[in-house]
């Protein structure tokens, strides 16, 4: 974990809370004050920035979140350009300060500098004072990851096994169909405990259903067809031949380890290094989802809480809903409603609100709304749908969403008692962090210093399907001993599904790690910690 040094202990505290007894009538406009009055909140909360009024901004007029509404979901959308990297920043900082661990998804590769203090020039001092903000330098306690360990970070890997039929279905633009096949074949391994760790495990046990003598095991459940499977593979050695293998194995990235806080108090933020895999969307999407879904197995209910467990920060999400098929779509609207109550909130971060499922939408009740651009008639569109999914208010949000300059926003969100603020044009303060990367060598030197690198770092391929079938290809895969002697528990299956969604709970005892599998709504395992 990286330390910020002295200036992190100055600032140890975070941002200078906003002052939440603020008087709404001391701003002077009428208007202005009422929009104060509805953020408020007399509990902890983060600062966003000033109400804007006619391009004047109003210090006394702070826009706040309470903070235990950060577990109710939301949207940080706008253009390329107008400031949502900043804007997770911001929150990023002030969750951490609170005791909140965060997770960023750094698609760019600018969010680095959370871990440093900011440098102080005349434009952060300027904003600072229109804002009505105590600016002060800080850095926020930093753990860096990288998928596959393709970057600096420390690597995140996944088996098979636990990424599960749905989401890699999606990784390989499988359609329905071939879905569906690919759960059957997730089903048969986890029932005859073949472990499916990395990318040649699943390769090896679909290449054995298809052959004469595994043809037979899946006879009495549909089998599988030879045009099925023949797509699979050639997407699995595409999938490979792309540099993907690295992201599948051991050590599995353990998800609870996103749930820190350092020796002072302040929640880890987990950076997560993206830019090596810029070319592969849909892959880091996916991957980000097999996070969340995991976090969703493993944490018990809480419930209402003072403060969240943790916030995610979803990025360029619209990738993840690109092409989804219904069973994915369900799956995920199940998984953001529910996790809420496990104390996870999650922030969508894409460039419009129609990047989004309707479904997904209604759940996001924290909303900041960056300028959109209207050059075209699908922008146009764009910006009208996008005016809808606000309450109404005394703005022309058509005419403001299109004027606003960088680092202002259009914002509403839950307040304490969970009804709607009212609707605030928004100049956003500055972050106290590094606005900007850290450089390689600093960032490689915090790897190396970081708690989880002597358990993530190294690769391990150990005995899984593949070498389990090269040892004996022509016999029939083995059940583990302890189903063939009668005296563990036998297979559950509970296959299904009209809407092609695979929700199988499998149960192999006795394998190596005499683990049980149960899959959830995206059929990822779920691990014993």
């Amino acid at each position: 974990m990286m330390s910020a040094g002295a200036a992190d202990e100055a600032g140890a505290a975070g941002p200078t809370p906003a002052p939440g007894g603020t008087d709404p009538a001391s701003v002077g406009d009428p208007v202005v004050a009422g929009i104060a009055a509805g953020y408020a909140f007399p509990g902890q909360a983060l600062d966003l920035g000033a109400v804007l009024r006619d391009g004047r901004c109003f210090p006394g007029a702070p826009v706040r979140i309470p903070l235990p509404m950060l577990n109710r979901h939301g949207l940080v959308a706008g253009a390329t350009g107008t400031g949502k990297t900043k804007t997770l920043q911001l929150i990023a900082e002030q969750l951490s300060a609170h005791g909140v661990p965060v997770f960023l998804a750094d698609v760019k590769g600018d969010l680095s500098g959370v871990a440093r203090p900011g440098q102080a020039n005349d434009r952060v001092r300027g904003r600072a004072a229109e804002v009505g903000q105590q600016w002060t330098a800080a850095g926020f306690p930093a753990e860096f990851l990288a998928l596959g360990g393709l970057g600096h970070g420390i690597p995140v890997r996944a088996t098979i096994t636990s990424f599960g039929p749905l989401l890699l279905a999606k990784v390989l633009q499988l359609n329905r169909t071939q879905e569906q096949s690919l759960g059957l074949i997730f089903h048969y391994a986890d029932t005859k405990g073949l472990e499916l760790i990395d990318l040649k495990d699943l390769r090896a046990v679909v290449a054995f259903l298809t052959s004469a003598e595994g043809k037979a095991e899946l006879k009495d459940i549909g089998g599988l067809s030879t045009a099925t499977t023949g797509v699979i593979l050639r997407s699995l050695t595409a999938f490979e031949a792309q540099g993907m293998a690295d992201f599948f194995g051991e050590p599995e990235f353990d998800t609870a380890d996103l749930l820190r806080t350092a020796p002072d108090g302040r929640g880890v933020v987990s950076v997560l290094e993206l830019p090596a895999v810029q070319d592969k969307p849909l892959l880091f999407s996916t991957f980000l989802m097999w996070l969340l879904a995991d976090l969703f197995h493993d944490l018990p209910e809480i419930g209402d809480a003072d403060r969240p467990r943790l916030v995610f920060f979803f990025d360029e999400a619209h990738l993840l809903f690109d092409d989804a098929s219904k069973a994915f779509l369900d799956s995920i609207t199940q998984t953001v409603r529910l996790i809420r109550s496990k104390g996870v909130g999650v922030f969508f971060v894409t460039q419009t609100p129609k990047d989004v499922p309707s479904d997904v939408l209604a759940q996001l009740g924290n909303r900041v709304q960056h300028a959109l651009r209207a050059f075209t008639p699908e922008d146009q569109k764009a910006l009208r749908a996008t005016v809808q999914t606000f309450p109404k208010s005394s703005y022309d949000l058509e005419e403001l969403l299109t004027g606003l300059g960088i680092g202002e926003a259009v914002v509403t969100v839950l307040g304490e008692t969970g009804v709607p603020t009212p609707v605030a044009a928004t100049r956003l303060r500055a972050p106290e962090s590094l606005m900007g990367p850290v450089d390689a060598a600093e960032l490689d030197a915090a790897v190396r210093g970081s708690a989880l690198h002597g358990r993530y770092a190294q690769a391990v391929d150990r005995e899984s399907a593949y070498e389990k079938l090269q040892r004996a290809p022509a016999a029939e895969p083995r059940a583990p001993k302890a189903a063939q002697a009668g005296t563990g528990e036998p297979s559950l299956v509970e296959q299904v599904v009209a809407s092609g969604m695979f929700r199988s709970l499998a149960r192999s005892v006795g394998t190596q790690l005499g683990r049980e599998i149960t899959r959830s709504l995206f059929g990822t395992a779920r691990r014993r910690r």
